[in-house]
């Protein structure tokens, strides 16, 4: 049985052919069967099975001004894309107007102004800022899902659903000066008027929307991550309040029910805010569906009742 060459840790994952030249690989190793080919002239030590995992594989190949861009840079930095994010999507690349476009099968790139491209590298991929990802692909979203991932970016919970610990975070203004940094682009209005209704301290995508489906009812707007006091001793921070009518709404994510401890606190920290006066309504992924009638009508029975 012929033992293939090990390949040296430097290469990484994933790397060029020509990078494995450089460093004197030979030619039958490169092509050796036991190494993945996700895309022209890369090679890697396995087949991806990921999309972040294709998205690896590419970086290698791309050159200093190509990166990782639109949708695709939203999902590499783990905000809340409404699409599913499947490995045989398309990866999004932006380069300057001036720059080299790569043409490779699996990619598709966008000619952006230098102005308006800021670069990182993040898990040693190239890749845009994530406001800039998010004004690249604001035509293909709607306003509320807008409004979804620029609650995301000025967040500054750690509670937040799988959110990067080295993210950068944003406020309004600065947001809003990017924003008149790029000018007119598709869907900038919408983006505008997104950034009105954007609000702080929000722990969760599905928070979001529950927010703005009780104002899009007609119902008024809910206080975001309301503390309760009683005498002075603090009881529980609820997802979203109506502080004067004592009724809160907690939205009931996987990690509820999947932590046996988070669920005995959820119950204790409910019937204390019971004890207090206070209504609570517990939301789930279901009451969010089609429109959210029976939520809203039960929220609405609740104003009915102080």
């Amino acid at each position: 049985m012929r033992h293939r060459i090990p390949l040296p840790e430097s290469l990484g994952g994933s790397f060029t052919v020509q990078d494995a030249q450089e460093i004197g690989i030979r030619r039958g190793r490169i092509s050796s069967r036991d190494l993945a080919r996700p895309f022209d002239a890369v090679r890697a030590r396995r087949t991806p099975t990921t999309p972040m995992e294709r998205v690896l594989s590419l970086a290698p190949r791309l050159r200093s001004e190509q990166r990782v861009g639109g949708s695709t840079a939203l999902q590499v930095w783990r905000y809340p894309h409404p699409n599913l994010w499947l490995i045989e999507d398309d990866i999004e690349i932006v380069v300057p107007t001036d720059a080299a476009r790569p043409r490779l099968v699996g990619v598709k790139s966008t000619r952006l102004a230098r102005s308006r491209i800021r670069g990182w590298m993040l898990d040693g991929i190239p890749i845009v800022d994530p406001i800039g990802a998010l004004f690249m692909c604001a035509k293909d979203l709607t306003e509320d899902q807008i409004v979804v991932l620029l609650d995301s970016m000025i967040t500054t919970s750690e509670n937040y659903p799988d959110i990067r610990e080295n993210r950068p975070i944003f406020t309004p203004a600065e947001i809003a000066v990017r924003l008149r940094e790029w000018g007119r682009f598709p869907s900038c209005g919408q983006v505008r008027d997104a950034l009105a209704r954007i609000r702080h301290h929000v722990e969760s995508p599905k928070e979001t929307e529950t927010r703005l489906l009780l104002i899009a009812s007609g119902l008024p707007e809910p206080a975001v991550q309301h503390s309760v006091y009683e005498r002075g001793r603090f009881v529980a921070r609820v997802d979203l309040a109506y502080p004067g009518l004592k009724i809160a709404i907690e939205y009931e994510g996987d990690g509820h029910r999947r932590s046996k401890s988070q669920w005995r606190h959820d119950i204790q920290r409910q019937r204390d805010l019971e004890d207090l006066g206070w209504i609570v309504i517990r939301v789930t992924e279901l009451d969010l569906r089609h429109g959210g009638a029976p939520l809203l009508r039960r929220i609405r029975n609740a104003i009915a009742t102080r």
